[in-house]
């Protein structure tokens, strides 16, 4: 009996790869604790936008306001939604290890490392979205807010446009910080306590220094770097203006996120 040849079943990285991101997608927005962080994120930027450009004016002196980067006061809300993104970005990872999920989901696709790239990928985008979307309802919500016209600004002026769609990739960035470091400690509590310290403590510490040493190191502090991004006017930046002080807050997370990916396969899931 002559055996029937069973078609080769040709094999497509790019479809494969397009299929784990939509698995990706579906598992970040079924998650109830998406939702909510995203919207706390949202509401943060905006509703403390509108808040600072109602009442924070009338307590201003003359010349505090001419100090006073405007943008920056309009995303004071930065302070509150970077906690909602970067805590959802370490639960992006550490939630499948404390359910068990990433077991299944290494049996059904077992390219760790693809697994990881489509995740990184799907929330890196979701997070800029709202990032940027938020960073611009603040914008809007603090203008429409303002107490004092000689606060307001236009979306035309210089560095205007380049701090609220920084606000938004910081956000990101930050969020992918937290993703790095829930790879590698793989355990919520732990992984969030590392995010937060690495952004809050350098800068506490850093004051005991002496002030020769506070500016050389500075500037190259996770927090103190990212945050020129969102920083329009010069008056605020540090030396390493806001793309250089973008880049460092960057290489924090590449380091994260690298070391995460180096160990996903040396450990057991």
């Amino acid at each position: 009996m002559q055996a029937i040849a069973t078609p080769a079943v040709s094999y497509n990285p790019l479809s494969s790869f397009v299929d784990v991101l939509k698995s990706e997608f579906l598992k970040l927005r079924s998650v109830r604790s998406t939702l909510w962080t995203l919207l706390a994120a949202v509401v943060f930027n905006v509703g403390l936008g509108a808040a600072v450009g109602a009442f924070v004016p009338s307590h201003l002196s003359d010349s505090d306001k001419n100090d006073l980067d405007a943008i920056r006061l309009s995303l004071g809300g930065m302070h509150l939604s970077q906690i909602a993104v970067g805590v959802l970005g370490v639960l992006v990872i550490t939630s499948e290890y404390s359910t068990g999920m990433i077991r299944a989901t290494f049996s059904a696709v077992p390219q760790r490392r693809v697994v990881l790239a489509a995740k990184t990928a799907i929330f890196a985008a979701t997070a800029l979205v709202v990032g940027i979307v938020s960073c611009f309802g603040a914008y809007f919500a603090y203008e429409a807010a303002l107490s004092d016209s000689s606060m307001s600004s236009s979306l035309s002026d210089t560095g205007v446009l380049r701090a609220l769609i920084g606000g938004g990739f910081y956000l990101a960035v930050l969020g992918l910080l937290g993703l790095g470091l829930g790879l590698v400690i793989r355990a919520s509590a732990g992984a969030i306590a590392a995010l937060f310290g690495l952004l809050f403590v350098p800068g506490i510490l850093i004051d005991l220094l002496p002030s020769s040493w506070k500016d050389t190191v500075g500037p190259y502090l996770p927090l103190d770097a990212g945050s020129q991004i969102f920083i329009a006017s010069a008056r605020g930046q540090s030396t390493l203006g806001p793309w250089g002080g973008f880049g460092v807050f960057s290489l924090y997370a590449v380091v994260a996120l690298v070391v995460g990916f180096a160990l996903i396969n040396r450990r057991d899931a």
